[in-house]
Parts: C-alpha cells; sequence; structure tokens
C-alpha cells in the first residue's frame, strides 16, 4: 500500500488534509475569496494556520461573510462587537486593519474593476526553484503604498500561496498538478 504525498505543514490534522487538498493553492477568483483568504492570512500571522481555519465559519459571520462593501462599511460598533466575539481572534489592530483594506479594496476595485484584475499582475507563473516570501515584496509594496495594513511580505506570500498566485505544493503533492493547471488557467 503506498502512502499519497502531501506537503509536509497539513499533516497530523483531517482539516488541514482537507483544507490543502481542496483550497490551499487552488486560484480564488472572486471579491469576496481574495478579500476573505487576505484577511485571515492576516489574523494568522504570528499563529498557526490550524487556529485561524477553526476561527474561519465565526470570520465569515462576524466580517458580514467577507464583503468588501459592507465590511468597508463598518465603524466603532463593529470593532466592538467583533472585539467581544470569541468565535474570532480578537485582536484589536487586526480588526482595524480588516476595516480600513476593506476600503482600500473598494478603491482596487474602481480602478480595477475587480480584486482579480489586480492580483492577476502579481501572479508568478513560472515558480524558480527556491520560492520564497521575497516574491511577495512586490504585491506587499504596492499594498502598503496604497494604504493597506498587516500586509507584510509573509502574510502577502501566504495569501499568495493560498489562492494560487504561486504554486508551493512540493513535488509529487496529491494537489500540485491540479493545482498548478487551474491557476495557470486564471492566472496566465
Amino acid at each position: 500500500m503506498s502512502e499519497t504525498t502531501r506537503c509536509a505543514w497539513c499533516q497530523g490534522s483531517d482539516l488541514l488534509t482537507a483544507y490543502h487538498d481542496e483550497e490551499w493553492g487552488r486560484p480564488a477568483q472572486t471579491d469576496v475569496d481574495l478579500f476573505g483568504a487576505l484577511t485571515l492570512e492576516t489574523f494568522q500571522s504570528g499563529l498557526s494556520w490550524l487556529t485561524v481555519l477553526r476561527k474561519r465559519d465565526a470570520f465569515r459571520s462576524g466580517f458580514a461573510e467577507f464583503d468588501v462593501g459592507k465590511v468597508s462599511g463598518f465603524g466603532e460598533p463593529d470593532v466592538t462587537r467583533l472585539l467581544a466575539d470569541a468565535g474570532i481572534i480578537r485582536h484589536r489592530g487586526k480588526i482595524e486593519a480588516a476595516v480600513n483594506n476593506a476600503k482600500r479594496a473598494v478603491e482596487l476595485r474602481k480602478e480595477f474593476g475587480a480584486l482579480r484584475d489586480y492580483f492577476k499582475a502579481f501572479a508568478v507563473l513560472k515558480m524558480p526553484k527556491d520560492a520564497s516570501d521575497a516574491l511577495a515584496k512586490p504585491l506587499s509594496k504596492d499594498l502598503k503604498s496604497r494604504g493597506w495594513n498587516f500586509v507584510g511580505p509573509a502574510t502577502v506570500y501566504a495569501f499568495m500561496q493560498s489562492v494560487g498566485l504561486v504554486n508551493d505544493h512540493v513535488p509529487g503533492c496529491v494537489a500540485r498538478e491540479r493545482s498548478e493547471a487551474e491557476r495557470l488557467k486564471a492566472w496566465g
């Protein structure tokens, strides 16, 4: 009996394995999916992805299903509500960053038509052998110049991995080929 090869980070948790096999590295195309992925990566900073994944449904509920238009209209009462929500990671700076970033996302949509059209310019279609968060520096720098918060290169690279802007599935991984085909079709 042969074992299925997967990226090492998803081992030991059925939730991580399912996320890896069905979502990670596959292209996100809608504003909701892209904004949601970047928001979750912002909250993950300094924590384990499993912690965020376990709270993802509560994040969706608390952040209006990651609807950019709705979250951009959040004010202090919403921040207070979210700080009291034990279902999410209660970090004022990250909550306020999510609201700010939704406002910046609205600006990107006005300029580019959709978040997908903006992020597509940062897709790395030919992956270097030694991929690293250095690939995220141009996107991180551009987002920061547009007023986004909590979007350093490590956070942005994790986002790029999750939405298929890069393909970091290890060679031989059960999800690598499918992710590669889908991302080249979506971002190419």
